[in-house]
This record gives C-alpha cells, sequence and structure tokens, in this order.
C-alpha cells in the first residue's frame, strides 16, 4: 500500500479524492485507525486519512453544542466538555477490547459507524445527536448538510443518511452534536442469578418505570462473577438516584435479591458493557452484534445453542452481543436465528478471510441493494470512496 494521505484541510480532500476520481483510483477513508477491523477487509488501496483534521471549532457550552474538525479524537472532545460538567450522550464505543488497537477513536469514526452505547434506549444513537455535517463526495464535491440547532432539516436528511454509512458516499470533514448534563451521581441495582427470560422480564419493567433508567443489561455467569446478573442503571443528582433507586428496587424486588454499586465501581462496569469487553477474549473467536426486539432476545440465544461461545444483552435486550467459532458454519448459524428472531446482525470481529467470505452487516433486501446502489451512485458514481466496504459491488 502506498503512503496514506493525511490531508490537514478540507480543500486538501477535495483535491485528493478529484484526483483519485480521474486516475481511476480507489481510496480507503479512515480516521485514527480505531475502526479498522470493522466492515468488510480492507483492500490494498490508497489510504485517506482525516487524522490531521482535528481540533474544536465552536463550542458554546451554554446551548451544549459543539462543532469539530473529523480527526479529533472523542477523548479529546470528552476532555475539552467535562471542564463544563458535560457529556457525549449516546456513550460512543471503544474498540480497543474488541480489536486490540492502541488508536484512538475519532469524531468522523464515531458518525461513520453510529456505535452507541448503554443509552441508546433512552437518548438515542449517535445519529439522533448529530446536528450538522460537512463532507466531500466521490464527486469531489463539498456538501454541508443539517446545522447548530435541532429542528433545521428539510427534504431528505442527508446528516442522518451518512450516520453509519461507514465512509461509503464521503469523506467527514466536520460535525456538529449536541451534548447533554453530565450526571452528578449514578447507581446500578444489580440482581443476581436471573435466567434470561427473568432478566428481560426485569429489564423491561425497570425501563418502562418511571424512574429514568439510563441503562439494562445482562451479564451471563462467568463475566467478572461466578452468577449472572442484570443490571439496571440511575444517573442524575445525588438525592434523586438514591430516592429513585429505593423506588425501583422495591418495584423489582420480587424478582429476588436486588444490591446497589456506585460511583466509578458501576461507571466502570458500564464502561465494559459499551466496549463488549465481556465477550472479548479470547481474541481469535468472531464477534457479533445483534439488535432485535428485547422480547426476542432470550428466545434468540436458545436457538444458537451451542454456537454461541458467550453472549450478553445490553438495551434491555434489544441488543446482544454474541461470541462464536469463526467459522463459516457458526456465521450462517447467526444468521438464521437473528432472521427467524426477526433481528438484525453485525459481524464486529473476525478474520480477514472470513469477512471476506461472509456478509459483514445485514444481508440486503432487493430493494435495499437497488436503493443503496442508487445512493452510492448519487454520492459516489465512480466507487471512489471505501468501494465494497459495508456490501460487495457497492
Amino acid at each position: 500500500m502506498t503512503e496514506a494521505l493525511k490531508p490537514e484541510r478540507e480543500a486538501d480532500v477535495v483535491e485528493a479524492v478529484l484526483a483519485a476520481r480521474l486516475g481511476g483510483t480507489k481510496l480507503d477513508i479512515v480516521g485514527g485507525g480505531a475502526m479498522a477491523g470493522l466492515g468488510r477487509p480492507r483492500a490494498e488501496r490508497r489510504q485517506l486519512s482525516s487524522a490531521a483534521m482535528s481540533g474544536i471549532i465552536f463550542y458554546a457550552p451554554a446551548e451544549m453544542t459543539l462543532s469539530a474538525r473529523a480527526g479529533t479524537t472523542v477523548a479529546a472532545i470528552e476532555a475539552a466538555i467535562a471542564e463544563h460538567g458535560q457529556m457525549l450522550p449516546f456513550e460512543p464505543m471503544r474498540p480497543r477490547a474488541l480489536w486490540g488497537s492502541d488508536a484512538e477513536p475519532t469524531l468522523g469514526g464515531m458518525v461513520a459507524t453510529n456505535l452507541a452505547g448503554p443509552r441508546r434506549p433512552s437518548v438515542g444513537a449517535v445519529r439522533d445527536g448529530v446536528l450538522g455535517l460537512k463532507l466531500v463526495n466521490g464527486l469531489a464535491q463539498t456538501i454541508r448538510c443539517g446545522g447548530r440547532v435541532m429542528k433545521n432539516v428539510t427534504g431528505l436528511d442527508l446528516t442522518k443518511l451518512n450516520c453509519g454509512a461507514h465512509g461509503t458516499l464521503g469523506v467527514l470533514t466536520e460535525a456538529t452534536i449536541k451534548l447533554a448534563p453530565k450526571p452528578e451521581a449514578e447507581t446500578t441495582l444489580v440482581m443476581p442469578d436471573l435466567g434470561e427470560s427473568k432478566a428481560v422480564e426485569a429489564m423491561t419493567r425497570g425501563l418502562s418505570s418511571p424512574f429514568g433508567v439510563s441503562g439494562a443489561a445482562w451479564l451471563a455467569s462467568g463475566m467478572g462473577r461466578a452468577f449472572s446478573r442484570t443490571l439496571l442503571r440511575l444517573e442524575g443528582f445525588a438525592d434523586s438516584v438514591d430516592d429513585r433507586a429505593g423506588r425501583l428496587a422495591s418495584l423489582v424486588g420480587d424478582f429476588g435479591q436486588v444490591n446497589r454499586v456506585t460511583g466509578e465501581e458501576s461507571a466502570a462496569l458500564w464502561r465494559s458493557v459499551r466496549d463488549a469487553e465481556f465477550i472479548a477474549e479470547p481474541s481469535d473467536r468472531a464477534v457479533w452484534r445483534v439488535s432485535l426486539a428485547p422480547s426476542r432476545a432470550a428466545a434468540f440465544a436458545v436457538g444458537l445453542d451451542e454456537t454461541a461461545l458467550a453472549h450478553f444483552f445490553d438495551w434491555g435486550g434489544g441488543l446482544v452481543w454474541v461470541a462464536t467459532a469463526a467459522s463459516e458454519t457458526a456465521a450462517s448459524a447467526v444468521r438464521r436465528a437473528a432472521a427467524s428472531a426477526k433481528g438484525h446482525a453485525t459481524l464486529m470481529r473476525a478474520p480477514d478471510s472470513l469477512r471476506a467470505a461472509v456478509e459483514v452487516f445485514e444481508p440486503l433486501s432487493d430493494l435495499g441493494l437497488r436503493l443503496s446502489r442508487g445512493l452510492k451512485q448519487s454520492f459516489d458514481p465512480d466507487g471512489v470512496l471505501n468501494f465494497g466496504r459495508m456490501y460487495d459491488g457497492i
């Protein structure tokens, strides 16, 4: 592979994309390299990295709005906003445990992959917190979509369209995001030894309650403890959290014992859930991320039988993390079980050989395939940007 292009300005990105288009070259779009293990295998082609385009452009703490260049690290953004008691509400995933990379995730990678953490059921996905974007499409045209306020969209919402597009429609250069106040305190209620069906029932009751549950997960036995754990997180002002924790404990008390963890112990537990640390080892296993209705989570896990070497639930059962053998046989079993549960499965980690042999993202319907090809043709007709990164030939 030739030396990576590292543009420092948006004009440099335009120039690089135009040169690639005219020269018939494909570009592999990367940020800091933290997400290199996600998607179909990277081809031996010219890399274009946004890592040198970094820095916060605009930050209005009173409006809880921030704009930054795509190469700005998530850690740098979190450090800046923490000084004002604010946070990224959607808890962007850190991939280090899964992919073993020391690279820091960037704003561009966060938006391009749309990977939200445990607060997803209560605050939405990354795309729900992105107010506006700037990007360069495959025609070397600069596009600005959205803005700095929530209600600014007319017609096709290009902002949400590019969140989760994995750089196949454009090279992200800037993003504007909505922030949230950082909670003063957090407490996690822990219910030990619940089976999967009972755990989903308990999590559903917690999430349906008026007590503002911001995280609901189930960890199998052996994931940090010898027994399974069902987790319900509460956040906010300290007095409010304490009061709500007591009332929530009473609400779910008929499921059995209810314990509490607080402060950094609670925060560390949810970081491990967010980053899938509980199934990251052994590292030679394939790891899947399956989204489905919470009511189908337990049956989905049962349907996998021995294919699932390890699994746990997030999002109240709406997200199932599964570790399997890195084989086409196991991949087929996951796909069948996900289809039976009317869910969507993404292969988050696997060797290049497996990611080349099977669909990494949920297979597209005929209509989805036509729409995806049409969008690619509109944004990048020559297939310059991350061609084939999500689906073969697109």
